[in-house]
């Protein structure tokens, strides 16, 4: 059996936990990535994935610290995305205790990172992420957190990735992102008929039912969420209980 997974994502700027609506507005301050990584762990989540934002835009190095440190505290497997531009770099995060690498514009730059990598540690530890928008004629690739618009058509790329041997796929809807309106399901559905590796949802978790959304019409793997736990609004338990209930295969 192949149960669905639920994933706290982990945004952090500057060392501590932020949250965005649609990237960019109204961030507030959600607090220590590893005490949340913790107690996210405590409380049933599946995996995690932390994600340095603005690592890219900033030119930073990977946050090595709070990956020795995280790696220290759970016992699930967890992500790390941001500031990863070489296969040097993807077996540095995975040496200090990452199972798996988040890559977004440096593969966008330069798509053989794909395969190398997947050459290099394996198609299980490559999470190919994907930011996106809507620009009114297509879907379009957007690159350093959201930042950079590539001219990229979405569901081109996410088939282009798997080629090139991503073990997953990470879609994040800009448009959706914070404002707790529901997953962009359509679009995921589309994404996950057109692929045959994972996909993971992420943008505009609002309620419990959202999630329901994404794994049945949306047909996804698992889902990213952030401001449903982070406001304590939800636990990951009773979550699951609401997905068990309504005929989603969760692990309780």
């Amino acid at each position: 059996m192949s149960f669905k997974r639920i994933i706290p994502c982990l945004d952090v700027d500057n060392g501590r936990v932020v949250k965005h609506v649609k990237f960019f507005n109204q961030a507030w301050d959600a607090g220590d990535p590893v005490t949340m990584a913790a107690k996210y762990y405590q409380e049933g989540a599946d995996e995690l994935v932390f994600l340095d934002i603005t690592a890219s835009t900033g030119n930073r190095n990977i946050m090595l610290d709070i990956v020795t440190k995280t790696a220290e505290s759970v016992f699930i497997p967890f992500t790390v995305g941001g500031g990863i531009r070489t296969l040097e770099d993807i077996k540095m995060v995975l040496r200090h205790g990452a199972d798996k690498v988040s890559l977004n514009s440096s593969v966008v730059k330069d798509p053989t990172l794909i395969s190398e990598a997947a050459s290099g540690v394996g198609s299980q530890a490559v999470v190919v992420a994907i930011d996106y928008k809507n620009n009114g004629a297509y879907c379009e690739v957007y690159i350093n957190g959201g930042r950079q618009p590539t001219g990229m058509e979405l569901i081109a790329w996410a088939w282009q990735a798997e080629k090139l041997g991503a073990g997953e796929l990470l879609l994040t809807s800009m448009d959706r992102d914070g404002t707790r309106d529901g997953y962009d399901t359509g679009m995921l559905s589309n994404i996950s008929t057109a692929v045959s590796i994972p996909v993971i949802a992420s943008g505009g978790c609002g309620n419990p039912g959202h999630l329901q959304d994404a794994f049945t019409i949306g047909k996804a793997d698992a889902v990213l969420v952030a401001s449903l736990f982070h406001d304590g609004s939800h636990t990951i338990n009773s979550v699951k209980q609401y997905l068990s209930e309504n005929g989603v295969e969760i692990r309780l």
